[in-house]
């Protein structure tokens, strides 16, 4: 069983770390349901259980977990049970299934059930393969699971199932898109068997959000934080999850190379590229033929641009085995970096032969569709990536851009709605969703979305002035000139200076404001910033000339007309009056 006793679930540190104080009784636990599993052939949960056991030190002979003890039942059965396991590692699951018929112990049923139910899949998947087109998923269904469900069923209400048991029945009945009960039966799997992990996988599958998440009662166990910890990166929670990764770490799993992927993914979720990148390139040289994850480090790779990198990778990955999703996903990147959008779309179609239910490969096929204007395919792969998983908001922002093109405004409003839900504080979203409202003349929305645009950091730094725009169009130029002074020192104090466009649009409105304003010395300070740039110098010139002109005519700098506030010292060309900018009055935009 598990150790530990665990506070409720909440997220944050306050929730204790189950109890991580016998790590040798939690090796001994991990090795026995490695095997276990393995036993079932349930190879990705013993996988899991065993590269965690190899991160805790080695046990003394005396120390290692006994095999499991057989039961009459398991001697009657163990004939068969050895035969059809080696029909199963080779695939042949109707063989297995055959030989299995009639066993009443749990090991050789489950072995039984799980071989009927992989047949099915195995069809199933050979049916979609053969026709990929532009097939809905309704079409191609696993024939087997509607007789397991009813024998499952069964077996469950009169209790006679074990963990793993528990586990298949809630796989078969999550295949049926019965959620709710499914989700019951992987809690129930969780209490009985917390060890494996498979359960707790398919948990972070089905649960949405982080409401659905409060009211699980899960078993308190030390898994239970591995579970919490991927979830909460599955959320998008980024920070909660890297507290608990880190407290794990510190518990004494500094060695695990799943944890390390996993904090490689969360900096990638949260686009903390270059840490996130270093952990990869640290995560290489500790495992250098793992391919898991190696798909997210090539995004990483291919945002930055990183073309000898990315390079070498996908030929790495080529050598090692070039037949698995994650090495066609690094090529398909590979050759969408260097612009050859339909071979980078055949990686990825290549990607969806092997697993039709990899997400990554139906988003990027979006995206190389959008590139090649092959909107309706593109829009055909987003959809699949929603099919598989709700919460790929990039495959929503993808739609949401489709239609965008398409100018279909209020379609597209919707899937940045979506994207925007699943990412609140990416500001990508949030400026996207202000342009939609803008195209739909509901300025008002549009100006509370470029507004917490701003607010949430502003990744591509044109929230402020599209702001400023908006503003504009609706005359309240106070507002704007705001809007625009916020965003030139914005623009400044990040030090990249100045590749961006606006920021002489930003300096030509403020020259002219002040200018209205009759407030000379600011205005000629913006008008010397406008000559700086090509596409303003020609206005910064005249308007220089038109101040000296009303100068000279003894026009004084005004002081009756109240301007709300000032260029901040540290930007006015001649640091005349060195008067702050006065606290910015933004009350008329806040959401």
């Amino acid at each position: 069983g598990g150790v530990g006793g665990m506070a409720a679930a909440g997220p944050g540190p306050a929730a204790g770390s189950g109890d991580f104080s016998d790590l040798r009784e939690i090796k001994k636990q991990l090795l026995s349901v490695a095997e276990r599993s393995r036993e079932r052939g349930l190879q990705h949960s013993g996988k899991w259980a065993s590269e965690l056991a190899f991160a805790l030190d080695p046990l003394p002979l005396s120390e290692l977990p006994p095999p499991p003890a057989l039961t009459e039942e398991d001697a009657r059965d163990l004939d068969a049970y050895t035969l059809a396991k080696s029909y199963f590692d080779l695939k042949e699951y109707d063989r297995a299934a055959y030989f299995l018929r009639g066993c009443k112990s749990q090991k050789a049923y489950f072995l039984y059930m799980y071989s009927r139910y992989l047949s099915g899949e195995k069809k199933k998947d050979d049916e979609t393969v053969d026709s990929l087109g532009p097939l809905e998923k309704g079409q191609v269904k696993n024939e087997a699971l509607r007789e397991l469900r009813v024998e499952l069923s069964k077996k469950h209400k009169a209790r006679e199932l074990d963990g793993f048991g528990l586990y298949l029945y809630g796989v078969v009945l999550r295949k049926l898109d019965l959620v709710k009960e499914a989700i019951d039966v992987f809690v129930e799997a969780a209490h009985v068997l917390p060890l494996h992990w498979g359960a707790w996988l398919e948990l972070c599958n089905l649960i949405t959000d982080k409401e659905m998440l409060k009211f699980l009662s899960l078993p308190d166990t030390w898994m239970k934080e591995f579970f919490l910890a991927h979830i909460y990166t599955e959320l998008q929670l980024i920070e909660e999850a890297l507290q608990k990764y880190q407290s794990l770490i510190d518990a004494g799993f500094s060695k695990s190379t799943y944890i390390i992927s996993q904090i490689a993914v969360a900096y990638h979720n949260i686009r903390d590229i270059d840490k996130a990148l270093s952990i990869f390139n640290e995560l290489r040289k500790q495992d250098p033929y793992r391919i898991e994850n190696m798909d997210t480090f090539s995004n990483l790779l291919y945002v930055r641009s990183m073309k000898p990198e990315l390079s070498y990778l996908a030929h790495n990955l080529c050598e090692i085995d070039k037949y698995r999703v994650e090495t066609c996903c690094v090529i398909g990147n590979y050759y969408s970096l260097r612009s050859q959008h339909e071979k980078a779309a055949l990686y990825f179609q290549r990607a969806l032969k092997l697993n039709p239910r990899y997400l990554g490969a139906w988003t990027l096929m979006g995206h190389e569709y959008m590139e090649m204007k092959n909107t309706s395919a593109a829009i055909q792969a987003y959809r699949h990536a929603i099919e598989v998983n709700k919460r790929d908001y990039r495959a929503w922002y993808g739609l949401g851009q489709t239609y965008e093109i398409l100018k279909m405004p209020f379609y597209c409003l919707y899937y940045y709605r979506r994207a925007h839900q699943l990412r609140p504080n990416d500001s990508r979203m949030l400026v996207a969703l202000g342009e939609c409202y803008e195209k739909l003349n509901q300025l008002v929305e549009a100006k509370k979305c470029y507004w917490r645009a701003y607010a949430v950091g502003d990744v591509e730094k044109m929230a402020l002035v599209k702001l400023a725009k908006l503003h504009e169009q609706l005359n309240e130029s106070e507002q704007a000139a705001q809007c625009y002074i916020k965003y030139i020192q914005d623009i400044y104090s990040c030090g990249e200076l100045v590749e961006h466009v606006e920021v002489s649009t930003a300096f030509r409105y403020l020259a002219q404001y002040y200018f209205k304003c009759k407030l000379w010395d600011e205005a000629s300070a913006c008008a010397q910033k406008c000559c700086a740039f090509n596409d303003t110098r020609e206005e910064g010139k005249a308007l220089l000339r038109q101040i000296l002109q009303l100068r000279n005519q003894g026009e004084t700098s005004s002081t009756d007309i109240a301007a709300p506030f000032f260029l901040p010292a540290s930007l006015s060309a001649n640091n005349t009056p060195t008067r702050r900018v006065s606290p910015l009055n933004l009350s008329s935009v806040t959401p």
